[in-house]
């Protein structure tokens, strides 16, 4: 199952000039395949206002379904939605079908003022990727365990076998980007895949990309580095069934809800 993770310098505030760089990056993958952007690929981390957020209807959004159709893959990444009156950073879940599926970002950033812009997400996502379940998250997200806690059930088994998330992760906090993709992915059991961007934004701050996919024993599959570029892995599906059969951490796991 081929993943590309997307890793790139992103253009401040200049949506077309984003898009036609992503579509050089992004070139001919195989037919489906998961295209993984970072967090506002269109744009970088920046606050809504005219000739920056978009509508689901928009120019980016559109440009989205038509990767995925002519491609026949399915893509996902963050942007800027606009919605009766409301601003989310919503990650859209594009399927090859042109389908869209989105997941709203639950924690706000507030030490760069992201909670004074934007509308919290209130529900999980989980999304269906060639049978596998696919949980969908945002940067800041990472660093709260309960919110991405992969819930077990002998009947159902568990919530999600991929954890995502897509991210502008400054390079003055790498350190922490690395060690919590990697503890989200043990205590989940499930693969953990980050996305980060990299380059300078507009405010000057630098990122060190380091867009990972991190296997459930916690091993990285693919570590992308710090430049720009389409970086592809597969997700072996049968070493994460065997390893959960063989290490059953879900049954011995605590009963609680989120409220």
């Amino acid at each position: 199952m081929n993943i590309h993770l997307i890793q790139s310098d992103i253009r401040w505030e200049d949506a077309p000039a984003n898009r036609a760089h992503l579509d050089v990056l992004i070139g001919q993958p195989e037919e489906g395949s998961l295209i993984v952007l970072p967090e506002m690929f269109n744009t970088g981390f920046t606050i809504p206002r005219p000739g920056v957020s978009e509508s689901m209807a928009g120019e980016t959004v559109q440009w989205m379904k038509q990767k995925a159709t002519s491609l026949k893959c399915t893509i996902t990444g963050s942007l800027i939605i606009e919605e009766d009156g409301d601003h989310y950073n919503r990650l859209c879940w594009v399927t090859e079908g042109g389908r869209i599926q989105h997941y709203d970002k639950r924690h706000l950033f507030r030490m760069a003022g992201e909670d004074q812009h934007f509308k919290v997400g209130q529900d999980q996502v989980t999304v269906d990727w060639h049978g596998l379940k696919v949980r969908l998250q945002i940067c800041y997200d990472l660093r709260f365990p309960v919110w991405s806690r992969n819930q077990y059930s002998q009947e159902l088994g568990y919530a999600y076998d991929l954890l995502i998330y897509v991210a502008n992760w400054p390079a003055a906090r790498h350190h922490a980007w690395e060690g919590l993709i990697r503890a989200r992915a043990m205590e989940n059991i499930a693969y953990c895949l980050g996305v980060n961007r990299a380059g300078k934004d507009g405010k000057g701050l630098d990122y060190l990309g380091g867009s990972v996919l991190i296997d459930p024993v916690g091993h990285p599959v693919l570590d992308a580095g710090k430049k720009e570029g389409n970086f592809k892995t597969e997700l072996d599906v049968e070493f994460l069934r065997n390893f959960r059969a063989k290490f059953p951490v879900g049954l011995d796991a605590d009963d609680f809800a989120i409220r």
